[in-house]
């Protein structure tokens, strides 16, 4: 092993950094750039923490630099792999980590080192368990409250669009590492568990997000401390991650809580999520006309939407703007069976559909222009993995910005359609009802505008005489205006929808067709 050792004696390591260094091999010793002049041994210890144990620290705060040992170099590795895909944030400010040039860490004749071995015997007790928090601190003069926990128990309210668990990741790791998160819906409402490498970043997470909304005017977060202090995932998908351990299955079933997470419910174990086969959104574009216009430290800004993401910019303090895409990618259609109408009705119940190309050379292939990015990933998130005439449909969002229209005297085939002045539009109206009435796609349609003479038998024969499989249907008592109509199957309701919403009822009456999330 090599002896020579940063230290702030003889300068080693000071070299000034004007760009990314080249990579180092791997080693145990990490070297950390770019931490806020304010930052504590433990925060620094804590960035560690998760992926093993950490054995030496040394904290340059006149060079906002650090380094940490780990126990092993398998998990530095870990961590640097970590570290890659989630910028780490220590005080709401990204910080940067790489291996070192040393293979150990010697701080023994070091001063100062006192504190730094303090944190460190701490902050590893802590988390193996052997330490209970503990203190006169409170929480306003932004100490830990005795027992307070990683884990927050997050409530998202009035549930207007998806909320997927890599848009939790990204709020979320402002505050600090976040190692594993859970989702889950109980009492109709979304629900998430979310475990920080450390209470403090818990803490400061809680005081900071509580009552805001995601998105402008819903998704409303509730935060709370769990009474679990640790949490244990065992899929990787897009209902749990773990993300220290990148070996787990996803498992294809719904996963079921361990019974000490149950307890903690008070309820059945069995997570589900409001959206099923919603692959996450990538980061880049998970997060988007958001609410969150975060000014720290201090109190929160009017969560009103700025302008600025109106012209597709992220608005989250310390996020890099970033152009944010309403086109979506279709694949894997069938060319003999689609039109431009039939996706713009497709995709018009989960947003405003402005144009549809079907692309000229790749029948299977369209690109479909929502109103906004909002619709675009609530469309994407719903439709992505749906059977549609015997095939699985892909949707992803385009790199494009817009759909082009044909130019004047170009060859289309009728394959792009502008539908941007549609009456058809279901969500024209600020607040309208329909924001609140979005489901997945399910064998169960909802039928509304039915005129009074209309009996159940017209229609269940005019989906049978469609060729559709009518096996249950039934009004809503209280108004008749209404009705479920159950088919054989989710493609068969998916193509219903296509063919009947707008259908002509006669008595001046078209009749709008929605997902339902009852059964009959």
């Amino acid at each position: 092993m090599s002896s020579s050792t940063p230290s702030t004696a003889n300068g080693t390591d000071s070299k000034t950094y004007k760009g990314e260094r080249s990579p180092c091999d791997p080693s145990r010793v990490l070297h950390i750039r770019r931490v806020p002049i304010e930052v504590s041994e433990a925060e620094v210890v804590s960035l560690g923490v998760p992926f093993g144990k950490v054995t030496n620290l040394l904290l340059l705060k006149g060079k906002n630099q650090a380094f940490i040992e780990m126990a092993s170099e398998e998990a530095a590795i870990t961590m640097v792999n970590y570290y890659t895909t989630a910028t780490p944030h220590v005080r709401n400010q990204p910080v940067y980590i790489q291996y070192s040039n040393h293979r150990e860490l010697k701080t023994d004749n070091l001063p100062n080192q006192g504190r730094a071995q303090a944190a460190l015997q701490a902050v590893n007790a802590m988390h193996s368990g052997n330490m209970t928090l503990s203190g006169t601190a409170t929480a306003s003069d932004g100490g830990l409250m005795p027992g307070q926990s990683p884990v927050l128990r997050l409530i998202v309210e009035n549930l207007y669009y998806p909320v997927s668990l890599e848009v939790l990741h990204q709020i979320f790791s402002k505050f600090g590492t976040v190692l594993k998160i859970i989702t889950f819906t109980k009492n109709n409402q979304f629900q998430a568990l979310l475990q920080y490498a450390d209470p403090m970043n818990a803490h400061h997470a809680k005081v900071a997000l509580d009552g805001q909304n995601i998105y402008n005017g819903c998704c409303t977060l509730r935060v709370e401390f769990s009474k679990l202090t640790s949490l244990n995932v065992k899929y990787n998908n897009d209902k749990s991650r773990d993300f220290t351990r990148l070996d787990l299955p996803s498992g294809d079933g719904q996963p079921t809580l361990d019974p000490s997470m149950q307890t903690a419910f008070g309820a059945p174990g069995i997570i589900s999520s409001p959206y099923p086969g919603a692959a996450g959104f990538a980061p880049a574009i998970g997060f988007h006309q958001a609410g969150l216009s975060m000014q720290m430290p201090g109190a929160l800004g009017p969560l009103t939407i700025p302008s600025s993401a109106m012209t597709g910019r992220m608005t989250i303090h310390g996020m890099a703007p970033t152009a944010i895409h309403s086109v979506l990618l279709v694949s894997n259609l069938s060319p003999e069976s689609i039109s431009p109408h039939g996706l713009f009705i497709l995709f018009g119940v989960y947003g405003d559909v402005h144009r549809v190309k079907i692309l000229f050379n790749k029948k299977e292939n369209a690109l479909i222009q929502m109103a906004d990015a909002t619709q675009a990933q609530l469309a994407m998130s719903h439709l992505n993995g749906q059977r549609l005439h015997g095939k699985v449909i892909r949707v992803t969002i385009s790199k494009h910005q817009t759909v082009q229209l044909p130019r004047e005297g170009q060859e289309d085939q009728g394959l792009t359609k502008d539908f941007s002045g549609s009456p058809l539009h279901r969500f024209k109206k600020p607040g309208s009802k329909n924001f609140q009435n979005i489901f997945p796609p399910s064998a169960t349609l909802h039928l509304s505008n039915i005129p009074p003479s209309t009996t159940d038998d017209f229609l269940k024969d005019l989906f049978a005489s469609s060729g559709y499989t009518v096996k249950a249907f039934k009004f809503f008592q209280k108004d008749r205006k209404m009705a479920l109509i159950q088919l054989g199957s989710v493609e068969e309701a998916i193509q219903a929808l296509i063919d009947l919403h707008n259908h002509d009822l006669g008595e001046n009456h078209h009749l709008r067709v929605s997902f339902s999330k009852s059964t009959i």
